[in-house]
């Protein structure tokens, strides 16, 4: 769960210089700006995914990209060093903090894996 956040924060961080719309102003900020967008995902993302599941239906999961954003506008708002501006800086932010997640995730999980010597 450690090397995750890490991970997070990382990603944020080389968001901030991908994207014009990001800021992070320094490791501290992008490392509670990762906690506080865990916190949100793991408590306010799920009750949202179900209110919003008629439009998340409609648009074949596409939604959720939107809602993947308002989390990410959502932490900026309450860290201080971390800034989003523009709907479209946060969906394409969310959207590349999810990716670089992923890869990652898979990358620590193989690394984490025992391999059998056959």
């Amino acid at each position: 769960m450690l090397i995750r956040w890490l991970v997070n924060a990382g990603g944020l961080f080389l968001i901030s210089y991908a994207l014009e719309g990001i800021e992070v102003e320094g490791a501290l900020p992008a490392l509670i700006a990762a906690a506080v967008l865990g916190i949100i995902n793991a408590i306010i993302r799920p009750i949202l995914l179900i209110l919003t599941l008629p439009i998340n239906i409609l648009t074949l999961g596409l939604f959720t990209l939107i809602l993947n954003g308002a989390m990410l506008a959502l932490a900026a708002q309450v860290v201080r060093g971390f800034t989003v501006s523009g709907f479209w800086s946060a969906v394409l932010g969310a959207l590349l903090l999810s990716i670089i997640s992923s890869v990652m995730s898979f990358f620590i999980e193989d690394i984490a894996r025992p391999h059998s010597e056959y």
